[in-house]
């Protein structure tokens, strides 16, 4: 038996640079942080039987990896050379669609607890990397680098991405005084709105592939800003990161029709109306959950936003990255 505990994250800045339309051209970079959300794997080959047996939002029971109905499950499988013989469960702090990289988060702790079972050691990049292949190459998922790369590292990283796809990764500078404010201050409410981002991010490639003016102009500019907020938490100048978050915000929305809404622009101004510095939604954006930049009087924002029906979501920021919490395998048939 194996399992393994994988984070999810926050973009802090510079989303959407890690598409491989933008970063192939002008080259990606961003900031995230992982946070103390999880997606838990559950590994282990059964004694009685050659069967695959899956548990997730579904469960599978199949005789070959051909007959497996979850992609990722399967694309990872057969990516290890694993053709029968398996049991795998998972279970998530936060459900999938809410803009966190749970797809991600899945993808890189069965690739670490496959590895386990195989009694292979892995290095870090060569694991998110692997991660990448597998949603972007296998798969044909129209996302970028940042979840599978942050579901690996953890903690509070910078992605430097060439144009070759090379990813360079280093921890941002960042004071633990500073952690415990980012901690404190960034509240994380919930949209009620779940969604697959395959259509924006989409939307987005496209508009990047075409150099449409407005799509790529948007993506320089949240870039520039991105470096920014890396300086700003660098010098532990947090309400400069607020600040600047509201700039990305109306950047953002640019990009494409479908980042926001009538309803999510009344939540983010209510949220400034009550002392919100700025704000981001979660990844690609449409749904998922709003993080909010606030220094003073937290207690009127968290009303605020339970008075409009949106739930908070307390976290912390995780420094291990992916991990194995078990590893009681007795051999490898």
């Amino acid at each position: 038996m194996i399992i393994t505990r994988t984070p999810m994250r926050i973009t802090l800045g510079g989303g959407g640079t890690d598409l491989p339309s933008y970063y192939s051209k002008y080259g990606g970079a961003l900031v995230s942080a992982a946070i103390n959300k999880y997606m838990f794997i559950y590994v282990n080959r059964p004694i009685v039987d050659d069967l695959i047996r899956l548990k997730y939002s579904r469960s599978e029971v199949v005789e070959s990896v051909d007959q497996v109905q979850h992609e990722i499950a399967r694309a990872a499988m057969r990516m290890m050379g694993i053709e029968k013989s398996l049991e795998i469960i998972s279970m998530a702090d936060v459900p999938a669609g809410t803009g966190l990289g749970t797809s991600s988060c899945y993808a890189v702790g069965l690739l670490n607890a496959l590895h386990t079972l195989k009694r292979e050691h892995i290095p870090l990049q060569e694991l998110a990397e692997e991660a990448c292949d597998l949603e972007l190459n296998k798969l044909g998922k129209p996302i970028g680098k940042q979840d599978q790369y942050m579901a690996t590292f953890g903690g509070v990283t910078v992605l430097d991405i060439d144009k070759n796809g090379v990813v360079d990764v280093r921890k941002a500078n960042v004071s633990d005084e500073t952690i415990d404010d980012l901690n404190r201050n960034l509240l994380m409410f919930y949209t009620n709105t779940s969604r697959s981002a395959d259509e924006i991010l989409s939307e987005q490639s496209r508009g990047a592939k075409e150099e449409k003016k407005n799509v790529v102009e948007s993506m320089h500019a949240i870039k520039e800003i991105g470096y920014k907020i890396l300086e700003a938490l660098e010098s532990g100048n947090l309400t400069e990161v607020g600040l600047l978050f509201d700039d990305h915000w109306q950047h953002k929305k640019r990009i494409s029709s479908k980042m926001s809404n009538p309803r999510f622009n009344e939540i983010y101004e209510i949220a400034k109306e009550n002392g919100a510095l700025g704000g981001k939604i979660s990844g690609a954006g449409g749904g998922g959950f709003f993080a909010f930049y606030i220094e003073d009087n937290h207690k009127k924002l968290r009303e605020s936003m339970k008075k409009i029906g949106l739930r908070e979501m307390r976290y912390r920021i995780d420094f291990e990255g992916t991990k194995v919490l078990v590893n009681l395998m007795d051999g490898v048939r």
